[in-house]
């Protein structure tokens, strides 16, 4: 088993440490800023502590608008990634074997996560763009929000696959037999999947807004005015969800593997190269696109409403701010 892990910090969440020190030293200080700025905004709208949006910085809104349209997403669609999941378990496990009632299960307290990572992952990319451009502000908001999807993922996947029967009794005996760590239990294929992931998500974004403004504009003749409606975010979001899943397939079947083998009585992979090489000598290469439909239509989903509520949250939070 693993030691437990003593600092958060040491987490390797950000594979660009050790080759952009400086970058590494603005994200720790980004990432405690972001979650001091997300939990002051929550906390006012709570009424626990009084806030001014007027008093905190443009990129919060982001943080907060990322934040609740990633949760509120990821909960209505969660029923589908749960059956994306039991598509790439070992075993090949259904509904028979785990019941309907795991379509539901650890949906609420999983779903939470989902806040701190879109807002880690809108805020990082809000605030790092501007800078260091798309590519790298998309790779940045991955891997900071890697410290809360890791667990997310290793949690849901577990009480999907019925290896725990409840959200308490899996954080209690992960921590008790694995520690911390246990909760980042196959972090090299999870970042592996979501750097690229994001990186294509949000860049076929910033493309496709581009092309969409200039053809709206070419058909109306009103440049500098057009803006992009709901329908056009939503259409964005799918499409965009669905190139980046097309690529990291492979990835997120491995990832899976990786972190429900104690559901499978088999013989535990020994690292994701050979959970990879395995699945490709004992069961064929298509079985590293097991559960894709079910992965395009969750994923299409969850961005697609994601970038349709984000802007709408945004603009909100802007002219709230203004009327202050």
């Amino acid at each position: 088993h693993h030691a437990p892990l003593k600092h958060l910090h040491h987490i390797p969440c950000y594979p660009f440490h050790s080759s952009h020190p400086h970058l590494f030293l603005f994200m720790k200080v980004l990432f405690i800023q972001l979650l001091s700025s997300l939990l002051t905004i929550l906390l006012s709208a709570s009424g626990k502590t009084e806030c001014r949006l007027s008093s905190l910085p443009p990129w919060s809104h982001k943080v907060l608008a990322g934040g609740c349209s990633r949760a509120f997403a990821q909960a209505v669609f969660y029923p589908v990634d749960a059956l994306r999941t039991l598509a790439q378990t070992r075993d090949g496990r259904t509904l028979a074997d785990v019941g309907t009632g795991a379509l539901i299960k650890g949906c609420g307290q999983t779903s939470s996560f989902a806040l701190f990572t879109g807002a880690f992952q809108f805020g990082i990319y809000g605030v790092v763009q501007p800078k260091y451009g798309p590519l790298i502000a998309s790779a940045c908001g991955a891997a900071g929000s890697c410290l809360v999807s890791v667990p997310q993922e290793v949690l849901k996947q577990r009480l999907v696959t019925g290896v725990y029967k409840n959200f308490r009794e899996a954080v209690q005996k992960i921590y008790s037999s694995e520690g911390v760590l246990g909760f980042y239990s196959a972090w090299k294929p999870t970042v592996s999947r979501n750097v690229p992931f994001v990186i294509a998500t949000f860049s076929s974004r910033e493309v496709l807004q581009r092309k969409i403004i200039e053809f709206k504009e070419r058909n109306e003749e009103k440049k500098g005015q057009m803006k992009l409606s709901s329908g056009d975010n939503l259409l964005i979001g799918i499409s965009s969800a669905l190139v980046a899943g097309l690529a990291t397939q492979p990835i997120d079947v491995i990832k899976t593997r990786m972190m429900t083998q104690a559901a499978s009585n088999a013989a535990p992979y020994k690292s994701a190269f050979d959970c990879a090489s395995s699945i490709i000598r004992t069961e064929s290469w298509r079985k590293l696109y097991s559960g894709f439909g079910q992965r395009a239509v969750y994923m299409g989903g969850l961005w697609g409403i994601t970038f349709t509520l984000e802007p709408v949250l945004t603009s909100y939070l802007r002219n709230k701010r203004d009327a202050q």
